[in-house]
């Protein structure tokens, strides 16, 4: 992969040259070696520039910084500009821009300003991408293709509206199953040709579900074609791996498993959603599902803030020492190295409060100092470069549960998917334990547990898999309304969840009785539910906890049952975030799982990475005070043995012998 080019680990991030001039090109070769920037990406809001008008490119300038580069030692990741289409082109095609669920055509002003069904849209992003590859596909500086930017914008247009269509056509057949699979019987919506079909655009009140699942289903392969066709342009040309950046958990309305099995390299963006220790936590998440959509292999980190934390109406600062533990976090979890947005901070336009690496402050700034302070660590860690981590216990993910569940008309508005799997791995994370995310229909055994969260959506062979999984040997935790729909959004009849599913459970849904806003409700265990409750009957499952109060009293609230050689749990409430953890503990106690390293305090975060003769562990000190480690070990970041983590530091212990 690439580490193989830049010879260790990547470092450095976008590089937007375009908006500098001559002496601080200068500047900028100097800082990128003294920060040891090996890897910058370039271009890719440069459509512009790069064909200044239909059909003429201007390469000369994109020629000259390719060779600086090159000449100062710094490898470039190269992009398709298509995120950010020029001026010109929407003149020329103005039914190419997007049209919003209400029907408003957005204009040209921003960036994304594009509907990815557009025809004209399409062949003009397949032309540049091409023409890039044919120009500089093998040039020596060129590590990495990047196509696109954080795809995608949504567009329910006319375009859109023939695409979907089509689409619709190749899965069904007929309009006869179309009818059956979305149910149209109900308020009058059978559908007599297909031209009467429309995306779910705004209406009176509640869209049909699975007009709308099937919605988010059309626009993720849409997605991932106009990916693909820039990418085998590129293909056609070059021989450099091919990535584009894909933003989690939920920015976009795509099956990140479907794509991730069409780049060269799983690359990510990571931007924190909240300050401090919660960072950590979201920074742990998002390099989890990373490496879990890179089916293990090594991944990219190809974008986080230097010191950027979104804090709802506010971007927070990183504070002292963050900047090198998330970057740590990420290649701990399997990263082959961490770029940033920006190499320098904007002067004008949209993003120029957006932190980078060189700040408008100049080098000679906190920023900058702990820029490199962070590149000379990322420099003492090639010996990393593909190496893998393992986990032993599985988040279940799906796209097609998070896209249901963001239907019209459910019984509660506080059913919020991402949140179910970030509470999840949340606890896993405080219990010190590495975890990857899996689909409900992959191979499951390899994990002691496996933990269900929000399959709000099951597919038939979805729910056969978790029964096989408990039987043979797994440990289960199903968490509420969960399988209650099959692949088309249909309820399942006779009780809930899906019958493999409850089989393996031992019990039987009968009826949901979602909470009060603010409501809270007491089990027998002492622990406490909020937002949803359950009735429920057990068929072979036992009763730990029962709910006391209201008119469930009495009924079961958590219940385990013994299936084949294992064990599956279903819990039918949101337990409070301390009895939650609590049940995560005991079931990791249960299923034989502990943390990597053992007794470290919260706060303190280990992940081991291993080789084929080597193993690394990287510890993260949260804390505000030094933490000592269980035995003194050789550090790679001091290059000696050290016996404890400094307050807010980071060490590299290495075990073995590296080849």
């Amino acid at each position: 992969m690439i580490t193989g080019r830049l010879g260790g680990l990547a470092f450095g991030g976008d590089y937007n040259p375009e908006q500098w001039d001559e002496q601080v090109w200068k500047e900028d070769d100097e800082l990128m070696r003294a920060a040891g920037v090996n890897l910058a990406t370039v271009g890719v809001f440069s459509w512009a520039l790069l064909e200044p008008e239909e059909g003429r490119y201007d390469f000369a300038w994109l020629d000259a910084h390719l060779e600086r580069l090159h000449a100062n030692g710094v490898h470039v990741d190269l992009a398709t500009p298509t995120a950010s289409p020029p001026p010109w082109f929407t003149l020329a095609h103005p039914d190419a821009l997007p049209v919003t669920p209400d029907g408003t055509r957005l204009t040209h002003g921003s960036r994304d300003t594009y509907c990815l069904t557009s025809p004209a849209y399409r062949t003009a992003a397949r032309r540049i991408a091409s023409a890039l590859a044919e120009r500089y596909g093998d040039h020596p500086a060129l590590a990495l293709w990047h196509v696109h930017n954080e795809y995608a914008t949504l567009c329910w247009c006319e375009h859109t509206a023939a695409a979907f269509r089509v689409w619709l056509r190749a899965k069904y057949g007929s309009l006869e199953v179309l009818n059956a699979a979305w149910g149209t019987a109900f308020w009058s919506q059978r559908y007599g040709s297909w031209e009467q079909i429309l995306p779910p655009r705004a209406t009176q009140w509640h869209r049909n579900p699975g007009h709308t699942l099937d919605f988010s289903r059309f626009f993720s392969d849409e997605v991932i074609a106009a990916y693909t066709e820039q990418r085998d342009a590129i293909r056609a040309h070059s021989d450099r791996p091919v990535t584009t950046n894909m933003m989690v958990p939920g920015y976009q309305n795509i099956d990140l498993w479907a794509l991730s099995r069409e780049v060269d390299l799983v690359s990510i963006d990571h931007y924190p959603d909240a300050p401090g220790l919660d960072a950590a936590a979201d920074t742990a998440f998002a390099a989890d599902r990373a490496r879990s959509f890179a089916g293990g292999k090594p991944w990219l980190l190809m974008e986080q803030g230097t010191s950027t934390v979104y804090g709802g109406d506010r971007v927070l600062a990183k504070q002292p020492g963050e900047i090198l533990r998330h970057s740590l976090a990420h290649i701990a979890r399997g990263s082959e190295g961490a770029l940033f947005f920006q190499w320098r901070q904007s002067k004008a336009g949209a993003e120029q409060w957006h932190s980078a690496m060189v700040p408008h402050a100049g080098p000679d700034s906190r920023v900058f100092r702990e820029v490199r302070e962070t590149g000379a660590a990322v420099g003492r860690l090639g010996e990393l470069a593909g190496s893998t981590v393992t986990a032993h216990v599985a988040v279940l993910h799906d796209s097609d549960a998070w896209w249901a569940l963001n239907s019209d008309g459910l019984p509660s508005s506080e059913l919020d998917y991402h949140s179910a799997l970030r509470r999840a791995h949340r606890a896993l994370w405080d219990a010190g334990v590495v975890t990857d995310f899996a689909h409900p229909e992959a191979e499951l055994s390899r994990y002691r547990l496996v933990v269900a969260p929000a399959l709000y959506l099951l597919s038939d062979a979805g729910a056969e898999n978790l029964r096989r999984y408990a039987e043979n040997g797994g440990t289960l935790l199903v968490q509420h309304f969960s399988g209650v729909v099959d692949s088309l959004a249909h309820a399942r009849l006779g009780g809930y969840p899906a019958a493999p599913l409850r089989e393996a459970l031992g019990i039987r849904v009968e009826e949901y009785r979602p909470l009060a806003r603010g409501e809270r409700i007491s089990l027998s265990d002492g622990s406490h539910g909020t937002t949803w409750s359950e009735s429920l009957r057990t068929d072979s499952a036992e009763t730990i906890a029962a709910y006391t109060d209201g008119a469930l009293a009495g009924s079961p609230a958590l219940t385990t049952n013994r299936c084949g050689a294992g064990t599956a749990w279903y819990l039918s409430t949101r337990l409070d975030a301390v009895d939650y953890a609590g049940l995560v503990a005991e079931l990791l106690e249960a299923a034989g799982v502990r943390p990597v390293l053992a007794g470290l305090p919260p706060g303190v975060e280990a992940v081991t990475r291993d080789g084929e003769e080597c193993r690394w562990h990287v510890v993260l000190n949260h804390r505000a005070e030094p933490v000592s480690l269980p035995s003194a070990a050789h550090d790679l970041l001091t290059g000696g043995p050290v016996g404890e983590v400094p307050a807010g530091g980071c060490v590299v212990l290495r075990e073995g012998t590296v080849p």
